[in-house]
């Protein structure tokens, strides 16, 4: 069964730094794409970074670029989002997604996680 879980949320503080994990299970994980999304409160959901699975190619959106670092571990079949400068829009729970190929962004998702709160608040 196909199974994503992030972890590392938190609250912090602006300016500070947070490191997302996203762990995969379940299907073959060095195949695929996988990205990191967003939810803010009353908000859309938004894609923030993906990075393929041939070459490691990543994309951000502009909101985050300079700021944030996705890199991934096929061996531990994990994904990371190092997210620096954080300021209080970037609050939000925060989500990994699989793409449905090996590049990425693309509008095919399969898989999600539930999901880990980020808040960042003096």
């Amino acid at each position: 069964q196909l199974q994503l879980v992030e972890s590392g949320g938190g609250l912090v503080q602006p300016g500070g730094s947070l490191r997302l994990s996203c762990a995969a299970s379940g299907f073959p994980f060095y195949y695929y794409a996988i990205g990191w999304f967003r939810q803010a409160p009353g908000k859309e959901r938004e894609l923030v970074s993906c990075i393929s699975s041939e070459y490691g190619s990543t994309y951000y959106a502009d909101s985050v670029k300079g700021r944030f670092t996705v890199s991934r571990d096929n061996a531990k079949a994990t994904v990371f989002l190092q997210m620096n400068s954080l300021k209080p829009e970037d609050t939000a729970t925060y989500y990994c997604a699989s793409f449905t190929e090996y590049n990425c962004p693309t509008n095919a998702l399969d898989a999600w996680g539930q999901g880990t709160l980020v808040t960042v608040s003096s």
